[in-house]
């Protein structure tokens, strides 16, 4: 019976943190460069000599599925996106160095490039200034050059180049802030493969159809699990009465 009790309990906790995931990757599926979560869990046996038979189910794998996402032309400047593999560098509220694949960007007030929601895009020496009254022109290989308005294309200058990286995919965990960063905590060494396109962003890799099939596949499984405990809750009333006649 305590098998039966643990293991539905927790299979029905570990389907609500299911459903929070997909609900997350839904609500993101519009989010630009959104990279959707993945999780996977295992039954493991309760230790100690008082719980030898309950069994556990935990988280065994938290990760994201890395599968780039349709890139939507826009013809705006300030929106990049990456062909392929390959992050963006931008410096967190922490100060530290992290990774995204969102290139919508801005200039701040102050003249540095930065993502829509005030993050400072970091190039291979550091933030990018943009001087006012000048157009952005974004290389493929991240190289940034303004010209002002009126200026010959010969008259461009060289801004900088952004710190483009592409780290193994196994060595990057998610944070709390929705940005990546290297499991050991350590700066990704620029990669100078990885390819910008200027004037375009990247979608979510959300599957919505996906999504939802998962959802409602959720849900009949946590019904499943709530159906055994109320067996297990009618087999305990039922040995009880039992009991109860051969006293």
């Amino acid at each position: 019976m305590d098998r039966l009790i643990y293991t539905a309990m927790t299979g029905a906790r570990q389907v609500l943190e299911q459903q929070a995931t997909v609900s997350n990757n839904l609500a993101n599926a519009s989010t630009t460069g959104f990279r959707s979560q993945i999780d996977s869990f295992r039954a493991a046996p309760v230790t100690g000599p008082a719980l030898p038979t309950r069994t556990l189910v935990l988280d065994a794998t938290v990760a994201a599925d890395f599968t780039p996402g349709p890139i939507q032309q826009t013809g705006r400047d300030l929106d990049l996106a990456l062909q392929g593999a390959g992050w963006f560098t931008v410096q967190g509220a922490d100060g530290k160095q992290a990774y995204t694949r969102s290139g919508a960007l801005k200039i701040s007030a102050n003249g540095i490039l930065q993502t829509q929601n005030g993050l400072t895009v970091l190039g291979e020496s550091g933030p990018i200034a943009v001087p006012p009254e000048t157009s952005l022109l974004v290389g493929k290989d991240g190289t940034l050059s303004s010209l002002a308005a009126g200026s010959s294309a010969a008259q461009m200058t060289l801004l900088g180049r952004l710190k483009l990286v592409n780290p193994p995919a196994r060595d990057l965990v998610r944070g709390d802030d929705g940005l990546f960063r290297q499991t050991k905590g350590e700066p990704a060494n620029a990669d100078p493969n990885v390819v910008v396109l200027g004037g375009a962003l990247e979608g979510s890799n959300v599957n919505v159809v996906e999504a939802m099939v998962r959802m409602i596949s959720l849900g009949r499984q946590f019904d499943l699990h709530m159906n055994l405990l109320k067996n297990a809750e009618t087999n305990a009333a039922k040995a009880d009465q039992i009991l109860s006649l051969n006293t």
